[in-house]
């Protein structure tokens, strides 16, 4: 599986014979994307591995920034809640941005749809810095498929695409709920689970496809070849009291895409109510850029002020004026005051939102969201 990996990875991305790799990177070699994706491709091509301390929290981000004045990657794996961190400081430090982008031959980004206001952002940052973008990619699969499935190895201009499937990869996709799963065979696949016997068997169709549970669909449906859309994960999607699907996934890039640049991240709420609500976190930085403030605060104090809650209630009653039923409305929205919680499993080690997790684990917020009588810090949206 992991040898299959790396050669498919050779034959995509064949501009990593011709020079030297070098990757600054944080993320856990005990999770897939950081420790057989990445080291390995490291081993694969003799490069040059430097271990981030930092990570994509208020709290970690500083060492991130600091390792970034001192090593320029030629390649930056990161997953969006990490660009999201990073960017302000991009924006704001010149020398920096100079640094991360002096050797920068790929943007690539996982785990996650990466919002249209961060790539935009990267992008102009990249052009003003260098006066060149950097491509941006980003690719699709899980731990069970070693990790790569699909990957955009291929000019995009737009987030969300995860491409074709790399060679020796086949692709199932099968409607389900008003979408397409998409299922996957081939070398780099799992042949089942370890003393696990009814797990494999459930795992796998008739046809011996790996059942992921994600959906996607056609970049253009007229040219397939442009790649496939992640269309976010079956399981997190739910119906409103009325029956309409809410497909989480879109909903959730659109609501960080219009509320930038204050919030972090948000799992969308509404399963059996009359609309779709947002619990959110926070970007402290670009709080600070949208109020004007000389030093940090807190991120109850943020979620209290003025002009934070009114921004979000102004984004958000403009999406829902653009938007046609209520599967695509946001009604409610509550501005959390701490972060999302690794030790509750809330955030995982790709730095990737666990929707249903926090849902179940904040279950109170959830209530304080759709109560009858509003709380006085639920944002209603439109009579939400």
């Amino acid at each position: 599986m992991l040898a299959a990996n790396q050669q498919a990875l050779g034959q995509i991305w064949p501009f990593l014979e011709a020079g030297e790799l070098v990757l600054l990177d944080w993320l856990p070699w005990n999770h897939t994307f950081g420790g057989n994706h990445n080291f390995n491709l490291v081993f694969r091509h003799a490069g040059t591995l430097y271990i981030d301390g930092g990570k994509p929290m208020p709290s970690l981000i500083g060492e991130t920034v600091r390792n970034l004045r001192e090593v320029s990657p030629t390649i930056y794996f990161n997953v969006p809640a990490g660009y999201g961190a990073l960017l302000p400081h991009l924006e704001n430090d010149e020398a920096l941005a100079k640094n991360f982008f002096a050797r920068l031959q790929l943007i690539f980004y996982a785990a996650a749809a990466l919002p249209q206001d961060l790539w935009d952002r990267l992008e102009a940052t990249a052009l003003r810095t260098t006066g060149r973008r950097v491509p941006m990619t980003s690719a699709w699969g899980a731990t069970e498929t070693a990790p790569l499935a699909t990957a955009a190895h291929f000019s995009i201009d737009r987030p969300g695409v995860i491409g074709v499937p790399v060679p020796g990869i086949e692709l199932k996709l099968v409607p389900s709920a008003g979408k397409l799963e998409v299922r996957v065979r081939g070398p780099h696949v799992t042949p089942g689970y370890w003393k696990n016997p009814e797990l494999t068997a459930a795992a796998f169709d008739a046809d011996g496809f790996y059942q992921i549970g994600d959906a996607v669909r056609f970049a253009d449906p007229d040219d397939p070849a442009r790649g496939l859309l992640f269309d976010g994960r079956i399981a997190e999607d739910f119906k409103l009291i009325t029956g309409i699907w809410v497909h989480t996934g879109a909903l959730r890039v659109g609501a960080l895409a219009a509320a930038s640049p204050v919030l972090q991240d948000c799992v969308v709420a509404g399963e059996g109510r009359a609309c779709a609500g947002l619990l959110a976190w926070l970007n402290a930085a670009g709080c600070q850029r949208l109020t004007g403030a000389p030093s940090p605060r807190s991120l109850p104090d943020l979620a209290r002020d003025p002009s934070v809650v009114e921004h979000v209630r102004r984004a958000f009653a403009e999406w829902n004026a653009e938007k046609v039923g209520s599967s695509l409305r946001i009604g409610r929205v509550l501005l959390l005051e701490d972060a999302p919680s690794i030790d509750a499993g809330e955030i995982t080690d790709k730095g990737y939102i666990n929707q249903r997790l926090v849902l179940a684990h904040r279950a109170a917020a959830v209530e304080r969201l759709f109560a009858k009588k509003s709380d006085p810090d639920v944002i209603v949206i439109d009579g939400g």
